[in-house]
């Protein structure tokens, strides 16, 4: 007798509701694993979604780090080698470099795949990246997002149907749309499975590709070693997403005996790929000392610190974009503005410089610049606030119909912001 695509011993009350959904969907064959599972979200639509998702997803996660483009060229070559060699190479699959200093990666549905700059600074070797890749790689092939995906399905239909009241949105803050989707896919946590999964596959990947299995046991004990520490980049980054355990580092290690260690390990050159992050590194720690001091509402001592940062890299946009916010919390707007029409000319893709240029030229009663910021910002991560604001400029400039539309989208945002769109909203309308 062939094994169910559900197991709906623990859920009771929606036995019937995903009986019913799982004869609807029928079963498919997970590509890695050779386990037949329930299949709600079909192929295209997982292509699809991590295709849209893949660049709003990364902006919301730093952006790419563009002054060092031959990284990302380097990283795509490792990913690229591992893919190929994975159980779904035909995945368009994709790899960035994303200018974080939180150590973490990350893959949505379809083979889209990102690495944070924090997390290239903390490994030692080719195939220590290697390992990290070949992690996020099975989390691709294995469609883990895409269970996650459908058990929230099933949970959200199976509670329409007992007529339970689902709750607001959990991005009821900024993010709006499907980038919040992506947003919440990169950085929700993985089960135990799941990572007990990935470790197993993605060290044959490895070892298929010519990498030593053993760099995979030497991460996983330092990020063991590491979890049972205090450091909040390492808590708020890897660790949140994929939770290291005793369990693991030990699956690991009785695999790599198995199938025997030795391989490629690429130190050298590895070192020299990343020797410009090294390099800039004093200019994000004082970068982030800098965010640090501001959300502590030390304003002088942040200034002093990002100044510093400007001095060392003044082809980063991030920095100007952080001393422009500290301008706009000190009222000084003029310089503000100075500083966001850096960082948008030196990366005019990322929303958030869009975004933050837009809401001070609007403080400065400028209305078609920020009109036309905060237009570009939403056509790459639509936000609640932009919509909003966008709402309050066409009022403004008498474009009724364009001012509800705007408060309309806007309201559909839960918080202060939505609150205030449905004032304005009703007030329009009544």
């Amino acid at each position: 007798m062939k094994e169910p695509c559900v197991k709906t011993g623990n859920l009771p009350g929606l036995l019937i509701i995903l009986v019913i959904l799982s004869t609807l969907a029928g079963c498919a064959v997970n590509p890695v694993t050779g386990e037949r599972q329930l299949s709600l979200i079909p192929e295209s639509q997982e292509l699809s979604l991590g295709a849209e998702q893949y660049v709003p997803t990364q902006q919301t996660q730093g952006g790419t780090f563009y002054l060092d483009p031959e990284l990302t060229v380097y990283v795509r070559e490792v990913g690229q080698k591992l893919a190929q060699v994975s159980d779904r190479p035909d995945l368009p699959y994709e790899f960035v470099v994303l200018n974080s200093s939180v150590p973490n990666a990350w893959a949505l549905p379809g083979g889209k795949i990102a690495i944070n700059r924090g997390l290239l600074a903390k490994l030692d070797d080719e195939a220590q990246l290697a390992s990290v890749l070949g992690h996020e790689i099975v989390h691709a092939a294995a469609r883990h997002s895409v269970q996650r995906m459908q058990k929230g399905t099933l949970i959200s239909l199976g509670m329409a149907g007992i007529g339970m009241a689902m709750s607001d949105n959990e991005w009821a803050g900024l993010i709006m749309g499907g980038a919040a989707v992506g947003a919440q896919l990169a950085l929700a946590q993985y089960g135990q499975g799941d990572e007990l999964e990935s470790d197993s596959y993605g060290i044959k990947y490895m070892q298929a590709a010519g990498y030593d299995p053993q760099a995979a046991v030497e991460l996983q004990q330092l990020f063991l070693s590491l979890s049972e520490g205090n450091e909040s980049s390492w808590l708020n980054g890897l660790f949140a997403s994929h939770p290291p355990s005793a369990k693991r580092v030990q699956a690991n290690q009785e695999l790599v005996q198995k199938i025997g260690a030795g391989g490629y390990r690429g130190a050298e050159i590895y070192q020299r790929r990343i020797a410009m992050i090294k390099k800039l590194q004093p200019a994000y720690e004082a970068h982030d000392n800098a965010m640090k001091l501001a959300s502590d509402g030390d304003f002088s001592g942040a200034l002093s610190s990002i100044n510093k940062a400007i001095e060392i890299e003044p082809r980063e946009a991030m920095f100007f974009a952080l001393r422009g916010r500290i301008y706009e919390n000190q009222n000084q707007l003029e310089k503000a503005r100075e500083d966001f029409d850096e960082a948008v000319s030196l990366y005019p893709e990322m929303f958030q410089y869009q975004l933050h240029s837009g809401l001070n030229e609007l403080a400065l009663n400028n209305l078609s610049k920020a009109r036309s910021h905060l237009e570009r910002a939403n056509e790459v991560v639509p936000t609640s606030i932009a919509y909003l604001r966008l709402g309050d400029i066409s009022k403004e400039q008498g474009r009724r119909e364009e001012a509800i539309s705007h408060y309309s989208a806007a309201a559909e945002a839960g918080g202060e912001i939505g609150e205030e769109a449905k004032r304005k909203l009703a007030a329009m309308t009544n």
